[in-house]
């Protein structure tokens, strides 16, 4: 499965980063300069989550500004307890 919001469709994204050095030249100096771009990666922060789909509960991946929106409904807590041994 490719790093995808189920909810949203973010994705990883290309870009690039931009080296510079140099003073500013409102802080005096003669300003910045490109020395380099190289490519670069954005991710969306994706997380795998129980959720309930169509009405089953599933596993799907989701980015966290999904869950922040409420997009997700998350499935009830199980109550679930052990069966008592039988003593004898």
């Amino acid at each position: 499965m490719a790093r995808v919001c189920y909810f949203t469709g973010k994705r990883t994204r290309a870009g690039r980063s931009i080296a510079r050095r140099g003073k500013a030249k409102y802080l005096g100096g003669v300003g910045r300069r490109v020395t380099g771009v190289s490519k670069r990666k954005f991710k969306p922060n994706i997380q795998k989550v129980r959720a309930i789909v169509d009405g089953k509960i599933c596993r799907i991946k989701v980015s966290t500004k999904a869950i922040r929106m409420g997009l997700v409904q998350k499935p009830p807590k199980r109550d679930y307890k052990p069966a008592e041994k039988a003593t004898g």
